[in-house]
């Protein structure tokens, strides 16, 4: 379901880690871009050869992307308490600029096997910087390690001050379904 209204930006370029570790992704396996925003990422994964799911509480500012074939936008309360995505299965989630964190135990779950979790957000630290500052969006140190290491093989983490394109304190995980640890052992 979607609601394209007014011409979109593009919303920026896309993130440097998301653009680090995209290539994880199972060629042409289906995509979810979580909380997508303007569908940056959306739009880099389908360039990709990515059938991508974009979602967001308000799609308005995607209405460049309402036709694509290669892109399914779905407007959803990512917040309503439900899981609106059970029985169905990803490649990859990319989750940027968001944090929900009741998500954390059904995100796993829809990892196919060898899918690929990359995330990143903001951390304790930030408020000095700028928003988020209430404490409720901000990640402690190690809370991504901690929601998704004993489920997923974590591929890489960082937890810092960035400068660019302006200071902030982010949090970033990009993390595997341990299938695919096995598969990559055996080879």
């Amino acid at each position: 379901m979607t609601d394209c209204l007014a011409a979109s930006t593009h919303g920026g370029a896309p993130s440097a880690w998301v653009q680090r570790f995209v290539h994880l992704i199972a060629a042409g396996g289906r995509v979810l871009d979580l909380a997508c925003g303007k569908g940056r990422h959306a739009r880099l994964l389908a360039d990709r050869g990515h059938p991508v799911t974009a979602v967001d509480i308000d799609v308005s500012g995607m209405a460049g992307l309402c036709g694509d074939p290669r892109i399914e936008l779905r407007k959803l309360d990512l917040e309503s308490g439900t899981q609106p995505f059970a029985g169905e299965q990803f490649a990859g989630v990319l989750v940027c600029n968001y944090l929900h964190r009741p998500h954390f135990a059904w995100l796993p779950d829809i990892l196919q096997p060898g899918g690929v979790l990359l995330m990143e957000t903001f951390a304790q630290g930030n408020e000095a910087y700028g928003h988020p500052r209430n404490p409720d969006f901000l990640l402690a140190p190690g809370e991504l390690l901690a929601a998704f290491g004993t489920r997923l093989q974590i591929v890489a983490y960082e937890h810092g001050l960035e400068l660019l394109p302006r200071p902030a304190v982010r949090q970033r995980i990009c993390a595997m379904n341990a299938a695919t640890c096995v598969a990559l052992s055996a080879a």
